[in-house]
């Protein structure tokens, strides 16, 4: 049975609210709060992040990996 009630509060992107235009690739320690612990990229569902700022996200983390400032797996 489905419980009623209230659903959760939608999720706010965080890029938008910080009127992010572009996302750095060179900002890892921010880039790392949207992956997992075994190093994989978070859905947009579990960030909250747009549709934009997600493939922004996502192609970020991808040349950061490239040229080693971030892990493509767990240690």
């Amino acid at each position: 049975m489905r419980r009623r009630g209230r659903r959760p509060r939608r999720k706010v992107c965080s890029f938008c609210v910080d009127k992010a235009a572009t996302i750095d690739y060179k900002e890892f320690n921010k880039l790392s709060r949207f992956l997992t612990e075994r190093g994989k990229i978070l859905p947009r569902r579990i960030t909250g992040n747009c549709a934009r700022h997600q493939r922004m996200l996502t192609r970020a983390i991808k040349r950061a990996r490239n040229i080693a400032l971030m892990p493509y797996t767990a240690e």
